[in-house]
């Protein structure tokens, strides 16, 4: 695993579920990761579990057919769900449920297999877990293609003319971290029973915030204008990324021996459409500029991340810095009051 994904355990750290990721371009597909959730319901360290098949987990009791299924849908490369019994390090056996599914990169080749795990009870209440299960699908889904985007980040990196460089790898860390945020909101619509959709205008404010702190720059000011709504979790995800490009893209390059400076984000929904604005009193674009298309790896990214989106972008020099506007389509709840960022 490189070394640019293994930051991003720091996200999936935020995961309330036990997560395992395998390789299998590598022998037997050993495990690359596991996080804490699954540290706790194994009782497994990632210390004892990277390196080894997943396979360790069962004993004596398992069912040799749900083994066989998971062999049938690794060698698919497919979707699965399957029950079975593991065993837990100090030997006690539980019953456990896991949904496993390929992660492809953005040319659709097979890069990793991730696993989310939840254990069952003693049977007395499994009946009413259907809920559970498509909720747990749900975020499984997310995370996988959440996942992807990071492998297509670093795929683009290490295609950069210095893709080891100090610089690159923070930039890494810092899109890693807008997914870490996105957890966290997840985390905390899931137990307001609204995991369809999280607080987009909470979610850009952390991230805006972050950005500016660690710019830390007293000399630039910065302004949000957030409109309260709800978006779909994958849009909001891709929305959080484009906020952290931008703003960082304008701490970067706008104000290049300037003495003081201002950032302006605004944000608003209507008619099923998210509007999102960053505007900088800065240098503005060079003449010959072609960015996001001829840019540096932000610009390709914020590129991908537009397309991604379906979205249409505008890029214009004010005289006095630069504007840049993305008109969104997506389903968005337009709150009444304002939420807490």
């Amino acid at each position: 695993m490189s070394d640019g994904f293994k930051m991003h355990q720091l996200a999936l750290e935020r995961v309330p579920f036990a997560i395992v990721i395998t390789n299998p371009h590598i022998e037997d597909n050993p495990i690359v990761f596991v996080n804490s959730a699954f540290t706790r319901l194994t009782g497994y360290s990632p210390e004892v579990s990277v390196g080894r098949n997943c396979r360790f987990l069962q004993g004596k009791d398992t069912d040799p057919e749900s083994v066989e299924k998971i062999r049938a849908g690794l060698k698919e490369k497919g979707e699965f769900a399957v029950e079975l019994l593991n065993y837990k390090a100090d030997g006690t056996p539980f019953r456990n449920r896991l949904f496993v599914s390929p992660l492809l990169d953005t040319e659709g080749e097979l890069q990793y297999f991730i696993g989310l795990q939840r254990a069952l009870g003693d049977g007395s209440s499994d009946q009413v877990t259907g809920g559970i299960d498509e909720a747990l699908r749900e975020i499984h889904h997310r995370v996988k293609n959440h996942l992807s985007m990071v492998v297509g980040m670093i795929r683009m990196q290490a295609r950069s003319q210095n893709p080891t460089s100090l610089d690159n790898y923070t930039a890494l860390a810092r899109r890693i971290e807008t997914l870490q945020f996105l957890y966290h909101e997840m985390t905390g619509s899931m137990q307001t029973g609204a995991d369809d959709d999280i607080a987009l205008s909470a979610y850009v404010s952390r991230i805006a915030s972050a950005i500016a702190y660690l710019d830390g720059r007293e000399s630039l000011q910065l302004n949000l204008d957030l409109g309260p709504m709800r978006a779909p979790v994958d849009t909001a995800a891709r929305v959080g990324l484009l906020v952290s490009e931008l703003l960082t893209n304008a701490y970067q390059h706008a104000f290049d021996g300037l003495a003081e400076g201002l950032i302006e984000v605004h944000l608003h929904g209507s008619d099923g459409m998210i509007d999102l604005v960053v505007e900088d009193n800065g240098l503005g674009l060079p003449a010959d500029s072609a960015w996001p298309d001829r840019g540096n790896l932000g610009g390709k990214i914020v590129r991908s991340l537009v397309t991604g989106l379906n979205a249409r972008l505008s890029i214009r020099d004010t005289g006095r810095g630069t504007r840049i506007e993305i008109r969104i389509p997506a389903d968005v709840t337009l709150l009444d009051q304002a939420e807490p960022a």
